[in-house]
């Protein structure tokens, strides 16, 4: 498959503001399925050194609905600079990519 794919992470404060925000991503077809993990980050943030629990997030996608996601889950987010970094997918089941593909399908013809 020549087509490229992505995971997209990101971090939230909450379950609850983790699921409604990366459900309106699905819902719009620009990532084709989310995993949630609870996770405790360390951080600096405006000179102080933080440690708080969050939710990280796992997003997979086509690299070509990159911007899409980034600049919609930007606009959503509640965090002043949310970490949304992409990862490629390097390798995985035919099926699995085809999946991926067809759930995110409406969203790439939009772009």
């Amino acid at each position: 498959m020549a087509e490229q794919f992505i995971s997209i992470y990101s971090t939230f404060p909450s379950p609850q503001s983790a699921q409604q925000i990366t459900r309106v991503l699905v819902e719009e077809q620009l990532v084709a399925c989310v995993n949630l993990f609870p996770v405790e980050s360390i951080y600096r943030w405006k000179g102080d050194v933080h440690s708080e629990s969050e939710v990280a997030c796992l997003m997979k996608t086509r690299a070509g609905l990159f911007t899409r996601v980034r600049d919609r889950l930007g606009g959503l987010h509640p965090y002043e600079v949310p970490a949304i970094v992409a990862f490629p997918i390097a390798t995985a089941s035919r099926d699995y990519l085809h999946w991926i593909a067809e759930c995110t399908q409406s969203a790439e013809q939009e772009s």
